[in-house]
């Protein structure tokens, strides 16, 4: 694994380090560790669905796969606190053909991710958006685009959008303006397979 991207994540290529994070607390962990920094395993326990010692069995499970590390090694190990050790993850299904077993795992870490986001726009229309201020609901919502291209045009889109964000992703945070909160942009890019044809659809909710 290392970091070949503009956000800093880290790449996983081994299929083994994708079956184990392929794992809903696992995930839960991860997902913590990013939005709120260094906890320990009674800290991420509630909010992961797993009780202290499971949840410390799964971050030293992720840590053996150079997920997670220690924050402040120290003496005292039930107080243990742990980070992620970027800011994000990304992997990719293999390209090659015989390759079946790292297939099979990116197949599973991609099910498990569209399970656990699966029901976070819903929620967060029915608890988040109704809250927020007229400043923040515009520019909020959902947008579904659908155009025709070729997988090379597909991937020049994905990294246009990826140097557009990667300068407020990567930003000290002494930089980011007095009023900058938290927003969490979802792309789900969804190849609709060969044969698709029709006009192309633009339409956004919020």
């Amino acid at each position: 694994m290392g970091f070949s991207n503009r956000m800093g994540d880290i790449e996983i290529t081994d299929p083994q380090a994708m079956r184990a994070l392929a794992h809903p607390v696992r995930l839960a962990i991860l997902d913590h560790l990013h939005r709120n920094g260094p906890a320990t395993a009674t800290e991420l326990a509630p909010d992961v669905g797993a009780t202290p010692s499971v949840t410390s069995w799964h971050l030293r499970h992720l840590a053996t796969f150079g997920l997670v590390r220690d924050s402040e090694p120290g003496p005292d190990r039930r107080r243990r606190r742990w980070e992620a050790v970027a800011r994000g993850f990304r992997f990719e299904e293999s390209q090659d053909p015989a390759d079946e077993e790292g297939r099979s795992a990116a197949r599973e870490l991609s099910r498990q991710m569209f399970l656990r986001y699966a029901d976070l726009p819903g929620r967060w229309a029915a608890e988040v958006e109704p809250g927020l201020d007229p400043a923040w609901r515009r520019p909020a919502g959902l947008a579904n685009t659908r155009v025709m291209v070729s997988a090379e045009e597909l991937a020049a889109i994905q990294d246009g959008i990826e140097r557009v964000l990667a300068p407020y992703v990567t930003r000290d945070p002494a930089d980011r303006p007095a009023d900058s909160c938290g927003v969490l942009l979802m792309r789900y890019v969804l190849p609709e397979g060969d044969g698709e044809q029709g006009e192309e659809q633009t339409g956004q909710t919020s």
